[in-house]
């Protein structure tokens, strides 16, 4: 059976909405990860005890699941929408051929 392999990279206080929108998919399991990147936004200053300092890399999920190929289009949308905030640094989502 073919299958596609989904990677997305969200934004942490994502994850719930993005798991939830998941639950009417068929997918055999999901993974998660915490992951530090950036993409356009290139991080930010923070200031603590009067220094003010970089952050290039900002916290991030990376969530992985294998669907049947014919669900790929619906669970990608269903990400995109619980994901997305309209802001940048939103995520990215990575579609990819998978064999089981």
């Amino acid at each position: 059976m073919s299958a596609s392999r989904i990677v997305a990279v969200i934004k942490p206080f994502r994850l719930d909405a993005v798991l939830l929108a998941l639950k009417g998919h068929d997918f055999s399991a999901v993974s998660i990860e915490e992951v530090r990147g950036y993409g356009r936004q290139k991080g930010h200053l923070e200031l603590y005890t009067g220094a003010e300092y970089s952050i290039t890399f900002l916290p991030k999920i990376r969530v992985e699941l294998t669907c049947p190929r014919p669900e790929t289009e619906a669970v990608v949308g269903s990400i995109r929408e619980a994901a997305r905030t309209g802001r940048i640094g939103d995520g990215k989502i990575f579609v990819m051929d998978a064999e089981t």
